[in-house]
């Protein structure tokens, strides 16, 4: 009988370190994801947790060791335009489209993604099936988080690197991405493949 490989890692931190205005930001992390994890980040203000998330997403790179993708270097120019197209990144400053209304602000990055059917789904999921045709300035904070976590669910991207995405969201918006984050959103219509998670979030349910 053959001997089963085991899966190749999605995601591998190989001895990272960062230093930012000549300070050590990240020393030596490492870390390794497959597909359907999560790694969620914690510790104090100011150690690292949404420089290490930029530094995935692609705003600045390592001083030391490797970000692998795919057993692939993400520094290098030609991988790191594959592995963006991976992404769906999530900041605290939220991006939103005013002018827009709810729908057409999930709709477009939507159909930038050459995929349609997710918006309407993905809107409702969040609480937000009734607001498909208002402004996108009329939402509350909570509701604008919620349009940010809509959008992602329509995007489907792999991996989801999220820097404190329960800031505003109400009980049961925490809850939703709590399904989100746990695969539940299968039953509201949506289906996707399994995801990876790295977060930044002091939720006590992690």
């Amino acid at each position: 009988m053959p001997v089963r490989k085991p899966p190749v890692p999605r995601l591998v931190l190989d001895n990272v370190s960062c230093m930012r205005n000549a300070q050590q930001i990240l020393r030596h992390v490492n870390a390794t994801l497959h597909d359907g994890s999560a790694l969620v980040l914690s510790g104090t203000n100011g150690s690292g947790k949404t420089t290490l998330l930029r530094m995935l997403a692609g705003f600045n790179k390592p001083t030391a060791g490797q970000v692998l993708w795919n057993g692939h270097d993400i520094t290098n120019s030609g991988v790191f335009h594959q592995y963006k197209l991976q992404l769906n990144w999530l900041a605290l400053k939220d991006a939103i489209k005013d002018k827009f209304t709810v729908l057409d602000n999930v709709l477009w990055f939507e159909l930038l993604e050459g995929k349609e059917g997710n918006s309407v789904p993905a809107l409702e999921l969040m609480g937000l099936g009734k607001l498909v045709k208002e402004k996108a300035r009329m939402l509350s904070m909570g509701q604008r988080k919620r349009l940010q976590l809509a959008r992602l669910l329509a995007m489907d991207r792999p991996i989801w690197l999220l820097d404190e995405p329960s800031v505003a969201l109400d009980g049961e918006g925490v809850k939703l991405l709590e399904y989100i984050i746990h695969g539940i959103e299968r039953k509201g219509g949506l289906s996707f493949a399994p995801r990876i998670f790295l977060l930044q979030w002091r939720m006590p349910w992690f």
